[in-house]
C-alpha cells in the first residue's frame, strides 16, 4: 500500500506559492480610470503593490499616461493580472525585481 507524505505535499504546497519581487509598467490609454485599475488590482485581484511612479492626465474623466508599481505576487496572482490588463486592452511591460543582498 502506498501512503503520501504530508509533510512532502505541504513543501510542494509552499513552493507553488512563492512570490516574485516585480516592476510593472502601465500604459493608461483612456479606457480605465487610474484609480479603479488600482482597486481592481489590489481588491479584486488581491495584489499588493506600491506605486513607484505615476504619470497620469486626466481628459473628459478618462485616464492617459502611465504608472509603475512594485508588485509582490505569486505567480498564479501575476498571471491573472496580465490576462485582466491584456483583456482591457492596457499595455504593460514586466521586469523581475532582483536585489544583491550583502552579508
Amino acid at each position: 500500500m502506498i501512503t503520501s507524505n504530508p509533510s512532502l505535499q505541504v513543501f510542494q504546497n509552499t513552493l507553488s506559492l512563492s512570490k516574485k519581487e516585480l516592476l510593472l509598467e502601465i500604459e493608461l490609454n483612456g479606457k480605465m480610470k487610474f484609480e479603479h485599475l488600482m482597486n481592481t488590482i489590489h481588491n479584486q485581484l488581491g495584489i499588493c503593490h506600491r506605486v513607484l511612479s505615476a504619470n497620469v492626465e486626466y481628459v473628459n474623466g478618462y485616464s492617459f499616461g502611465s504608472v509603475q508599481l512594485y508588485i509582490n505576487a505569486s505567480s498564479d496572482d501575476y498571471q491573472q493580472l496580465e490576462v485582466y490588463l491584456n483583456k482591457n486592452k492596457l499595455l504593460n511591460t514586466t521586469v523581475e525585481y532582483l536585489c544583491r543582498k550583502y552579508s
